[in-house]
């Protein structure tokens, strides 16, 4: 039986303090967050996830973007090298929590870099964002990482988001979602539906036909429950704030064999 794990990371009380790129910086509200991101792991824990938390990295204002970290395929954890330098130090506790777990561990090394958010699977396939975040030496790294392991990876621009999960995700049926005013090049997916806000780009699957989506694309949210979705919808506002999205407060394990 495949396993339901979730890797999840408390907010730093720094949280305010964390980068952004592509947009205005606003003012987060630390205690709203650190609610929001409670309620986010509640709505994992209820539709049948094992949370494990990673210990909390306080001084790292994004450490709760634990999706950038890590990055697994089959049993094995890809130690990220996050191209923001004051990031590095998030990987340390990942690397011990997925060890922990019994995954086979390996890492980016220099030159190389690479961010979880950059990383889209479906099935086999293994989109990997090139971006300002991940740059070629990464991708280089991660396809000699998966391929041996049956992954085909599809190396994609990223020039308009930061991360290639800021731009697209999967439905359960493998078609990607997205948002085309922020996506590079659409044609790379065989199977693309477009949708109508930029926050209903990102979708985290709970299994079955459950979405867990942010409450700041209620028109997406619309259109996935008329294809037979169910959206399950969390205010993750002051995570908004810092470019985050649903896919980067977790980082689910599937590929873990009891």
């Amino acid at each position: 039986m495949p396993s339901k794990k979730a890797l999840v990371r408390r907010p730093s009380p720094r949280l305010a303090e964390g980068l952004v790129t592509h947009i205005e910086r606003e003012g987060v509200d630390a205690d709203l967050a650190v609610e929001q991101w409670e309620a986010y792991v509640q709505a994992l824990r209820t539709h049948g996830w094992e949370i494990v938390e990673v210990d909390p990295a306080d001084d790292c204002p994004d450490s709760v973007f634990v999706e950038d970290t890590v990055v697994m395929y089959k049993n094995v954890a890809l130690i990220a090298r996050p191209g923001a330098e004051s990031r590095r130090d998030e990987t340390a506790a990942v690397e011990e929590a997925v060890a922990g777990l019994g995954c086979s561990v390996n890492w980016i090394w220099e030159p190389g870099t690479l961010e979880g958010g950059d990383v889209l699977k479906i099935g086999d396939t293994v989109y990997v964002g090139r971006g300002g975040r991940t740059n070629a030496a990464g991708v280089q790294q991660l396809r000699a990482a998966f391929e041996p392991l049956g992954a085909r990876v599809v190396a994609v621009p990223v020039s308009k988001v930061l991360h290639l999960k800021s731009a697209v995700t999967a439905l359960p049926d493998g078609t990607v979602i997205g948002h085309i005013p922020r996506m590079d090049a659409p044609s790379l997916f065989e199977r693309f539906l477009p949708v109508p806000e930029e926050a209903g780009s990102h979708v985290v699957l709970l299994g079955g036909d459950k979405l867990l989506m942010a409450a700041s694309a209620p028109k997406t949210a619309e259109l996935f429950a008329d294809l037979g979705y169910e959206p399950v919808v969390v205010d993750i506002s002051e995570f908004e704030k810092l470019e985050g999205c649903v896919t980067c407060l977790s980082v689910r394990l599937r590929g873990l064999y009891a």
